[in-house]
């Protein structure tokens, strides 16, 4: 009952408060007085075989009210209109509307090779002021495409040019000769355009600047013999060919431009070629070398026009972050360019951003309990003249945890400080530099950085943890990322909670006495038993490496997640350098599981752990309806200790629960397996599972210029120990079976938490606030649990 009452609590009390969004009056022009008080109420498509109902009503005006989650008739907004006055206003009948809406359903069969469609409607009152609109859809014959030809394609010096024209072609399939394509598939307007402007870019990237849209038509012949058949016959009128003139570019300071104090100007090989130049001119305050701005040329003046490569040259200054462009074309004033001539010049013109920043933050936060914090970033994005930027940041909060929320102990504030230095170039560095001009290289970046942290958790404390990292990161297209991690080392010094200390002691008490009236011989006679040294072996000072590979395709808007996909691939290969120097350093023939540093860095030997590490996250957006999302997250790791070593860092280990995982679970509180939190175990775990599904429906529009979602989520997840965590107790009975993963009983020990939130989604971010049950606990079983737990954040949760 639960469940049912509160998104009905939220309904009402913003619908009631506020303007609710989406409003459809259709009251306007084309309504007869004896339609304005008709309500549309169902709108049918019938007769479309070859067309789904959802395209139909995404591409006619004429609707109904609107579905709460794409359910038929199921328009709440309008009902409470009708009985409160305010929501969504009825949807009235329009026929200038309607008759509109053939004209498009006509049109779009048209483009799909339906050239004998009719379109007729009937608009039935099926009851007093509600009228269903029927769309009659009488497709007629589906033509085909019979063959694609290609004429007045223009010779090339190198005929692989050609044959690569060829190749790409949207038909290519069978050739009936060398420019002809069996093709055979269903007509389609669309493909025969997207056809056309591949045409275009082709002869635009090989020196043909002037083609353009009327440079190359389609002519469609239907076939004599059967009328329903078209050859289809592309007329390529390339125009002149052209190559790259002059470059000229200017750079201003941040206060824009005036008098340029320096010039300088490239004459031919390799730069150009010969008798082209590139003129580059800038001022002082810019404080830039010359030669950041002719590497980022991807072309070579003089060398065959290649818009393609203009386009990339006009990126990789924009990717810079050290300026904004001001203008870029292919004439002196920005108009088109003179194609009387065989030569366009390029221009260039562009100002810096300041050198110098400096940027406070205040934040709230939600993880355990609630915090606050703050945080100061310097940054300068030009330190040494060639688009570096050097960043430092210093940032901490605190947040005040309750009892309640609480494993163990009583309530307390968690406190956490970091302080980041951070060194990227828009380059690829040594010795990734021979690949930065390569195809599939659009922009890169290295990253140099070492952090400094402190922080105070559930179950532990991070005394210091010192990380250096060495990343390159590639942009293959706008969708394709990779990240390279070459070398991340990380010392860290752990140290056990004192509340968490005390549970595990407890728990291994094994004399006939409370905790509390034990002596500190019997409380030392404890922490020596093998048990507890391997649950305390997890927050000794450690020494971690990894090196690790990630691939990230996505085509979503990170910040709407309302459309297409989002997947994140990654393997990780981890402890190799503390290894070497272990083996060869330390004790050269001799594996002793422990380095020291240098110098005093840290003052006591460092325990590691050689290991290996997979995920996967992929992340999938439906659009329901114009107003509806339903979002599927599917996440997946596993990890595994190799060599000599058997558990992998605590800081490397997976875990489960959050306000952006398990929701209705703090972090790291859950599992691994069946563990219930009132037994202390290892935390973390080697293996994950986890999926999350949220269906987000639009409630309210321009309330705080903002678009209200009411949002019903359910999560689902653990993690477990893997094969080789093991520890047997003095019984031989290994004390971490019920959290080790078996395909015979993970299902049985997968918690499952659902609840309702509110999203406001503004421009450019995002706000949640989510209430969340334990639909399946563990311990308590399947809704046993009343508890609701409360959680907010910035941004999607996924």
């Amino acid at each position: 009952m639960r469940f049912l009452l509160l998104p009905l609590f939220f309904l009402l009390l913003f619908t009631i408060t506020g303007e609710l969004a989406g409003a459809q009056t259709n009251q306007a022009n084309g309504i007869s007085e004896a339609d304005e008080d008709k309500v549309v109420r169902k709108v049918r498509f019938t007769g479309n075989s070859n067309v789904s109902n959802r395209a139909l009503r995404t591409l006619v005006r004429t609707r109904t009210n609107r579905e709460f989650l794409g359910i038929p008739r199921f328009t709440p907004w309008y009902y409470i209109h009708n009985v409160f006055g305010v929501g969504e206003s009825p949807s009235f009948l329009n026929r200038e509307i309607v008759s509109s809406d053939m004209d498009r359903i006509r049109i779009y069969y048209e483009n799909l090779g339906f050239f004998d469609v009719t379109v007729d409607t009937t608009i039935v009152e099926y009851r007093t002021n509600r009228v269903e609109v029927s769309f009659i859809i009488r497709e007629g014959p589906m033509s085909r495409i019979n063959s694609v030809s290609y004429t007045g394609l223009p010779d090339f010096d190198d005929d692989s040019i050609r044959d690569d024209f060829f190749d790409q072609s949207n038909f290519g399939s069978r050739f009936i000769n060398d420019s002809t394509f069996s093709v055979n598939r269903q007509y389609k307007a669309q493909e025969l355009r997207e056809e056309q402007s591949r045409i275009i870019t082709f002869l635009r990237n090989h020196g043909y600047a002037a083609a353009q849209r009327d440079s190359v038509r389609a002519l469609v012949k239907r076939i004599d013999d059967d009328r329903n058949l078209y050859d289809v016959l592309y007329s390529i009128r390339p125009g002149g060919f052209y190559t790259f003139g002059n470059v000229f570019i200017e750079l201003s300071g941040p206060d824009g431009p005036n008098n340029f104090d320096e010039e300088q100007i490239l004459e031919g090989p390799p730069s150009t070629l010969e008798g082209y130049r590139i003129e580059m001119r800038k001022q002082n305050e810019a404080q830039t070398r010359f030669r950041l701005l002719s590497d980022q040329l991807q072309f070579i003046p003089g060398d065959t026009f290649n818009q393609s490569l203009y386009l990339r040259s006009v990126n990789a200054y924009q990717n810079l972050g050290m300026l904004v462009m001001n203008r870029f074309g292919l004439s002196e004033d920005s108009s088109l360019p003179d194609f009387s001539k065989s030569e366009i010049p390029v221009y260039f013109e562009m100002q810096t951003l300041p050198r110098h920043s400096i940027r406070a933050e205040l934040f709230g936060m939600r993880r355990y309990g609630f915090g606050t914090g703050a945080g100061v970033v310097y940054n300068n994005n030009n330190l040494f003249g060639r688009a570096e930027n050097f960043s430092l940041s210093v940032n901490g909060n605190i947040e005040f945890v309750p009892s309640g929320v609480r494993e163990v102990g009583g309530s307390t504030i968690f406190r956490t400080f970091e302080t980041r230095a951070e060194y990227s170039l828009p380059r690829l560095n040594f010795p990734f530099g021979a690949f930065q001009n390569r195809s599939w290289v659009e922009s890169s970046r290295t990253l140099y950085s070492l952090s400094y942290s402190q922080a105070s958790q559930e179950f532990f404390d991070v005394n210091s943890d010192i990380r250096l990292n060495l990343r390159y990161e590639v942009m293959h297209s706008p969708r394709l990322r990779s990240f390279f991690d070459m070398i991340e080392l990380d010392v860290v010094d752990i140290g056990i909670a004192d509340d968490f200390r005390t549970s595990i002691l407890r728990q291994f008490n094994t004399f006939d006495q409370d905790f509390e009236d034990l002596t500190p011989e019997q409380i030392t006679e404890i922490e020596n038993r093998p048990q507890v040294q391997f649950i305390f072996e997890d927050f000794r000072p450690q020494f971690s490496s990894i090196i690790r590979y990630t691939l990230r395709n996505q085509n979503t808007n990170l910040i709407k997640r309302n459309f297409g996909y989002f997947s994140e691939f990654s393997v990780a290969v981890g402890g190799n350098v503390p290894y070497l120097i272990d083996r060869h350093l330390i004790s050269p023939g001799e594996i002793t599981g422990n380095v020291s540093l240098p110098l005093g860095i840290f003052p006591s030997d460092l325990s590691y752990s050689r290991f290996f590490k997979l995920s996967a996250d992929y992340r999938r957006y439906f659009s329901i309806s114009a107003n509806s999302v339903a979002a599927l997250r599917i996440f997946g790791g596993f990890a595994q200790p190799y060599g000599a070593s058997e558990t992998i860092p605590v800081n490397r280990r997976f875990f489960a629960g959050g306000s952006n995982d398990i929701r209705g679970y703090a972090p790291f509180s859950l599992g691994p397996g069946a563990i219930p939190p009132t037994e202390l175990s290892v935390p973390g775990g080697e293996i994950k599972l986890a999926a999350f599904t949220e269906l987000r429906q639009v409630f309210m529009q321009n309330v705080f210029n903002a678009r209200w979602y009411l949002a019903w989520h359910t999560d689902a997840g653990n993690v477990w120990y893997g094969p080789r965590n093991r520890f047997l107790d003095e019984d031989d009975e290994d004390i971490l079976d019920e959290g080790r993963f078996s395909f015979n009983t993970f299902y049985e020990q997968i918690p499952i938490s659902s609840g309702i939130g509110i999203r406001l989604d503004w421009e450019f971010f995002v706000v949640r606030f989510d209430v969340t049950f334990r639909a399946r606990d563990l311990e308590r079983g399947w809704f046993n649990d009343g508890s609701r737990y409360f959680s907010f954040g910035i941004g999607h949760s996924f």
